[in-house]
């Protein structure tokens, strides 16, 4: 349910305005889903994109199997889907922990190129942020269909 307020000069109920600080979690939120969207081609297109080295080969020379690309590619697509919802936002942004946790130390270990080592800790840190400011007050609103049965 929408946050809503009273007008005092008119007596109009009226939706209240998403504050600064919420707008702009809503905009980080978007940036990175659209960023993982954009960069999708990158992690599931077998021949490298650009002349940018596809992601099966950067799996293999980390000592990951090849097929590792498809799992951590289609779980950040599924990050960034759940992203765009507000009641979601929580799991999508752990979800995204989880696996730049496993992608910081990946670039650190292997030396990797300026932009690949600095890319993961920089949206780990997005994430994070994410996840903290969307804690939920109890875990099971996260499966719940409706605000209704939350309140319940």
């Amino acid at each position: 349910m929408k946050a809503q307020v009273i007008d005092l000069e008119t007596g109009n109920l009226e939706r209240a305005k998403p504050s600064r600080g919420r707008r702009f979690l809503n905009g980080l939120c978007w940036f990175v889903a659209l960023e993982l969207f954009v960069f999708a081609p990158f992690k599931f297109y077998p021949g490298g994109v650009l002349n940018y080295p596809s992601y099966p080969e950067k799996f293999v020379h980390w000592g990951y199997p090849a097929w590792f690309s498809m799992v951590v590619g289609g779980l950040e697509l599924l990050a960034a889907v759940l992203l765009l919802f507000p009641r979601r936002r929580f799991l999508g942004a752990v979800l995204l922990v989880l696996i730049l946790t496993g992608a910081v130390p990946t670039h650190i270990i292997n030396r990797d190129t300026l932009s690949d080592s600095l890319a993961a800790p920089i949206h780990l840190v997005f994430a994070a942020i994410v996840a903290l400011a969307n804690w939920p007050a109890d875990w099971r609103d996260l499966f719940r269909r409706n605000h209704a049965t939350a309140a319940a």
